[in-house]
């Protein structure tokens, strides 16, 4: 029996729900064999306050160098690169590989609000490593930042992002809408055809880990020889049904359940052509 092999370059979320943990998650419940490069920890320290702990360069090449030794990575994802230096490094990395399924989940901020990457790397990350992606997958904040602050707060506007966010030079686009007030709809847009896809919107604050996962969603689909399309659709599904089924937390917001698309499936979600 063969099992695709997956990667993701991103930053371990002590809690346990987003980042690589979310990730690794992800892989498993949709059947690809996940590894993993970890660029930095994210927790706060109680005395210092310090939340970010940014690995050296040597550790993240001799990660991704090990990783590669194994070959037949079939898809990656990167998630929190947080600085230039490692923008500017993992772009290099990939373009000396022969990886065809690039997802990129331009993590810039956190669910609070929280600065996810340095600001003298934003530039890096859309000139160096957005054009090498396959998928480029930010939510609204994310869309909007790059868009020079440009106002997305309707369907129209997610639209016109898409549009413009393509010209960076990624072969698909997914701005996801879950900040809308009503449905949650996610736009893909490959340059000529752009869909919607809708879910009902779940009235909870626990939706730690969803972007994360969304993107190792669709990383594992491809690596499985799914379609974009298929890919995506599949995506919303598991995280719809992980966050209509979410774990909560005491003190801060919960995670979603990696477990519940495979338990429970998801019947929620329409895909129609805009």
């Amino acid at each position: 029996m063969t099992i695709a092999k997956v990667c993701t370059i991103a930053g371990s979320a002590a809690r346990g729900g987003a980042g690589i943990q979310a990730d690794l998650k992800t892989f498993q419940e949709l059947g690809v064999f996940g590894m993993s490069a970890i660029t930095a920890m994210v927790a706060p320290h109680p005395e210092t306050k310090q939340g970010i702990f940014i690995q050296p360069l040597e550790v993240i090449e001799a990660q991704l160098s090990t990783i590669y030794e194994q070959g037949d990575i079939a898809a990656l994802k990167t998630g929190m690169l947080f600085s230039k230096e490692i923008i500017e490094y993992v772009a290099s990395w990939l373009q000396s590989t022969a990886i065809q399924h690039i997802v990129v989940h331009p993590v810039m901020f956190g669910k609070a609000g929280s600065t996810l990457l340095d600001f003298d790397a934003m530039d890096t990350l859309k000139t160096k490593l957005i054009p090498q992606a396959k998928i480029i997958t930010p939510n609204m904040p994310e869309a909007s930042y790059r868009l020079g602050g440009a106002e997305i707060n309707s369907l129209a506007q997610l639209k016109e992002a898409a549009r413009a966010l393509f010209e960076l030079g990624p072969q698909y686009i997914l701005v996801k809408g879950g900040r809308l007030q009503d449905a949650a709809v996610d736009v893909l847009y490959d340059g000529n055809t752009m869909m919607l896809l809708e879910a009902p919107r779940i009235d909870t604050i626990h939706t730690n880990g969803a972007g994360c996962s969304y993107s190792a969603a669709i990383t594992a689909g491809l690596a499985n020889g799914l379609s974009m399309k298929e890919s995506v659709i599949q995506a919303k599904k598991f995280v719809t049904a992980g966050i209509r089924r979410a774990i909560p937390f005491e003190k801060v917001a919960g995670m979603i359940d990696h477990r519940a698309f495979k338990k429970y499936g998801e019947d929620e979600v329409t895909l129609y052509n805009s």
